[in-house]
């Protein structure tokens, strides 16, 4: 007897797979796509734009619509919700031909460098090749089957061109697959041919059914939870970094019992922060190049590393020189054998909620020394006194960026998500923000993105409408990317947007300066006449009219004392509301207790060059392969 089919298009099939696609973990069922962002164009309009109306209207596929006002930013804000669920689940993304999908290939960069899971779905040109070349279409004259979407390929972890209707059965399984690994999750791109999307096929219905993806918790050997227990037991001065393996794992208790019971301090990155409290007895604050003096004085003379879900990028490593123990070991609990095997580490393969249950079993009884525990306290205590003179240093005339993070701190609830993601408030934010909660921090540091903080503000409400969310920008990423308050006002989200304006780019500005560069280029000002360089006049650059025209409520503060009454009425407001503050350009800044390397120039006619150079040399002398 022949399979029951039903005669779709390619896009019709392809919305009515993916609203009956769900996801499990812990018995908790899902759906794992739960809506499409999308910009309309010629290449998808008349197929997945019509079979999205068409599900709309009918009531055969519920797959809800969400229009973006930029390709990028719909793949930032798929990820931040991503990152809110767990990587449980994620959103579509659908684009135009051309200049519409490739826009979206910084956001594939960002969720697979991230390791969060969105499917992107770019058009693409005719399978049929008959009407070539099209609008858009790039001409290679080296092979016929090229497109611009090729350029996906580096930076998706699965990667298909649906060149007829039928190909769409394999290739949809297999990205909901890569989708729901935690070991190979990231951006999944099914490029669309815009005639492939119109065109009719008789699908079996049981392509239609729903299925759900189980997500297992991979539980560690036995004989590598014994190594691992066995080189933990024989340290003196261990460490663990916390990842946002932790969080994803939902491993946050577990990570806390392990923690008092070892009594091993826990430094954290910025995807792991929150997984242990800021004043949690074994918290020591973040680690690597924008660490705090606490975690990183630990790292200096730490004789075993315990990484637990991090992926050891070099901020996290301080460029490989924050270790410095000559003899230093690493073992890693982590799902990815990529990660688990870095630094030469003791491997231990597992969930890390199931591995530190299964590591803390091991180690009943054993702890640190009382010492090594009071050392690691006292430290916190230093960094956190440390902390409390940045917020309040009553900087003038205009206020120190660390006294309105301070300021925003304090007005928050513990639940109140804060999100960035580039220039100097990365930095700021590892070493002073004080969390609670593994979700209320969204810092996007491993491919930390310029234009991601509104975006995946819409994500992040999206995911969790019941919490307070705040992005923090600086003028610089909002100029590249604040298109999405106008998604933000029309979907009716309320969410805090907190720009610090600082006429410039701080943070390079501030590596320009260390490196010898003399902050060449990094600040927005006219271009002077007479020297020809842009260190002219301030531009009248006015950011709170501009985010007034989109829609958004604004205020605006001159002072630290007015950006605590700004933030109190934002709390308060029901709809998107920006607040607007200046602060110095040039600091004054955390201290800092690690290095970063950023190449400098090896020769130069510049004295401020040439003394860089020898700073930089300085600290390659202490860089070495963990081995």
């Amino acid at each position: 007897m022949p399979a029951e089919t039903v005669r779709l298009t390619t896009a019709q099939a392809l919305v009515r797979f993916l609203a009956a696609q769900y996801s499990e973990r812990d018995g908790i069922e899902q759906r794992l796509i739960p809506g499409v962002w999308g910009i309309f164009g010629h290449g998808n309009v008349a197929g997945l734009g019509q079979a999205l109306l068409q599900a709309s209207q009918t009531g055969e596929a519920d797959l809800p619509y969400y229009l973006a006002r930029n390709e990028q930013a719909m793949v930032h804000a798929s990820a931040a919700f991503a990152k809110m669920k767990n990587r449980l689940q994620t959103f579509a993304c659908t684009a135009s031909t051309g200049p519409g999908s490739t826009n979206m290939i910084t956001g594939a960069a960002l969720a697979t460098t991230n390791r969060l899971p969105v499917l992107l779905l770019p058009s693409d040109m005719f399978a049929s090749r008959v009407p070539d070349p099209v609008l858009q279409q790039l001409e290679d004259t080296r092979a016929g089957d090229v497109t611009v979407n090729d350029a996906f390929r580096p930076v998706s972890k699965y990667f298909d061109r649906i060149a007829r209707p039928e190909q769409l059965i394999p290739a949809a399984l297999a990205a909901m697959r890569v989708l729901t690994d935690p070991v190979e999750t990231g951006a999944v791109t099914l490029c669309l041919p815009q005639d492939v999307q119109a065109e009719a096929f008789d699908w079996p219905v049981e392509f239609f059914r729903k299925r759900i993806w189980r997500i297992g918790r991979p539980v560690p050997e036995s004989d590598a939870v014994a190594r691992v227990a066995a080189l933990l037991r024989s340290a003196e001065r261990p460490l663990i970094v916390a990842g946002g393996g932790v969080v994803y794992s939902e491993a946050e208790a577990e990570l806390r019992a392990f923690a008092e019971a070892t009594g091993i301090p826990v430094a954290d990155t910025h995807a792991g922060k929150g997984a242990v409290p800021w004043d949690h007895p074994a918290a020591v604050g973040g680690l690597g190049s924008t660490g705090t003096t606490a975690a990183n004085a630990l790292a200096a003379e730490a004789d075993v590393v315990l990484g637990i879900g991090t992926r050891y990028s070099d901020f996290t490593t301080a460029s490989h020189t924050v270790f410095a123990d000559p003899d230093v070991t690493f073992a890693n609990l982590n799902v990815a054998r990529l990660d688990a095997a870095k630094h030469s580490a003791e491997m231990l393969l597992a969930d890390a909620k199931s591995g530190l249950a299964a590591l803390g079993k091991a180690l009943e009884g054993w702890s640190v020394g009382a010492d090594y525990r009071a050392e690691a306290t006292q430290l916190a205590d230093i960094w956190r006194a440390t902390a409390d003179e940045c917020f309040n240093l009553n900087h003038g005339p205009l206020p120190a960026q660390t006294e309105i993070l301070g300021a925003l701190n304090e007005a928050l609830d513990d639940s109140d998500v804060v999100i960035n993601a580039a220039g100097s408030m990365p930095g700021d934010l590892q070493m002073l923000w004080r969390a609670r909660d593994p979700k209320a921090y969204n810092v996007e540091y491993a491919y930390s993105c310029m234009g991601y903080e509104i975006a995946a503000g819409v994500g992040t409400k999206m995911a969790a409408p019941e919490r307070e969310v705040v992005v923090l920008v600086g003028d610089g990423s909002y100029l590249m990317l604040s298109s999405e308050i106008t998604t933000l006002v029309s979907e009716g989200l309320k969410v805090i947007i907190v720009i610090v304006q600082n006429h410039g780019f701080a943070s390079i500005g501030a590596l320009s300066e260390s490196l010898g560069s003399q902050r060449f280029g990094t600040k927005y000002r006219y271009r002077d006449e007479q020297s020809g360089l842009l260190d002219g006049e301030v531009l009248p650059v006015d950011l709170a009219a501009n985010a007034a025209s989109f829609g958004a409520e604004v205020i605006t503060a001159q002072s630290v004392a007015e950006f605590r009454e700004a933030i109190a009425k934002a709390k308060a407001n029901t709809r998107t509301t920006v607040v607007h503050v200046e602060t110095d350009l040039t600091g004054p800044n955390p201290p800092g207790s690690a290095w970063w390397e950023v190449p400098v120039s090896e020769v130069s006619e510049l004295d401020s060059t040439r003394e860089a150079f020898d700073t930089y040399a300085d600290h390659k002398r202490e860089q070495r392969h963990y081995l």
